[in-house]
C-alpha cells in the first residue's frame, strides 16, 4: 500500500523538474521491495516499516512498502525526483553483506535475480529509463539474504543488520538534505524488546 504526503498526479510524459539546487530535495521517497512471507526476500518491507514507526520525515518523503508490485510502481517513478530503494540483492558475499548502488549500476546487480520481483524491478527500472521518467538520483541499499524459506521471520543473519541497513538509508536521506528526526520514545522501546 503507498502512503502519501500529499497526493500528487503527473501526467505521464511530463518533463521532470531539474533541481539544481542543493537545498531543493523535490519529492522523495524511500521504497521497500519484497515478499514478506520468504523470509529474507521481504527485507526491504521490514526496513521501511521500522523506518515509519522511529523516524519522522519531512512532507516531501514518502515511506512506501512496495512489495512485490513491480511495473505497478512506474507512476512512483514519475513522480519523485529522488528514489531510495532497499532490499535483498544477490552481492555474491556472505549472507548480511550489505551495500550501496547507484543509479544505472542497480540493474547490472539485478542482473542475477533472486525471485520474481527481482524481474519486475528490472522491468520497472528499464520502461522508467524508455519513457525518460528515471528519478533525478537513483539509490539502492541492498543486503545479501541467506533465506528464503517460507516464513515471516527473517534470518538471524540478515536480523542483525536490519539495523545497519536502517542507518543506511537514513544517513543517504541526510546526504540529499531530507530532515529526519528520530521518534525517541518508540526507538528506545523497539531496543529494549530487542534486548529481552
Amino acid at each position: 500500500m503507498i502512503k502519501r504526503a500529499e497526493e500528487t498526479v503527473s501526467p505521464i510524459n511530463a518533463a521532470r523538474p531539474d533541481i539544481s539546487d542543493e537545498n531543493d530535495t523535490g519529492r522523495v521517497a524511500v521504497l521497500g521491495l519484497g515478499n514478506i512471507l520468504l523470509s529474507d526476500e521481504g527485507v526491504g518491507v521490514h526496513a521501511v516499516n521500522a523506518l515509519k514507526s522511529r523516524f519522522t520525515f519531512c512532507p516531501q518523503v514518502d515511506i512506501i512498502d512496495g512489495g512485490t508490485m513491480g511495473l505497478d510502481l512506474l507512476p512512483l517513478f514519475q513522480e519523485r525526483d529522488r528514489i531510495l530503494i532497499i532490499d535483498a540483492v544477490d552481492f555474491r558475499k556472505a549472507p548480511g553483506h550489505t551495500d550501496t548502488v547507484e543509479g544505472d549500476a542497480i540493474s547490472s546487480v539485478l542482473n542475477t535475480k533472486l525471485s520474481a520481483h527481482h524481474i519486475g524491478l528490472a522491468d520497472l527500472l528499464f520502461t522508467a529509463k524508455l519513457t525518460r521518467e528515471t528519478p533525478f538520483e537513483l539509490h539502492l541499499v541492498g543486503i545479501q539474504p541467506e533465506s528464503f524459506e517460507v516464513g515471516l521471520a527473517l534470518s538471524d543473519r540478515v536480523q542483525c543488520k536490519l539495523d545497519i541497513i536502517i542507518e543506511m538509508a537514513v544517513q543517504k536521506l541526510k546526504d540529499w538534505n531530507i530532515a529526519v528526526s528520530r521518534n525517541t520514545a518508540i526507538s528506545a522501546a523497539t531496543d529494549n524488546r530487542l534486548n529481552h
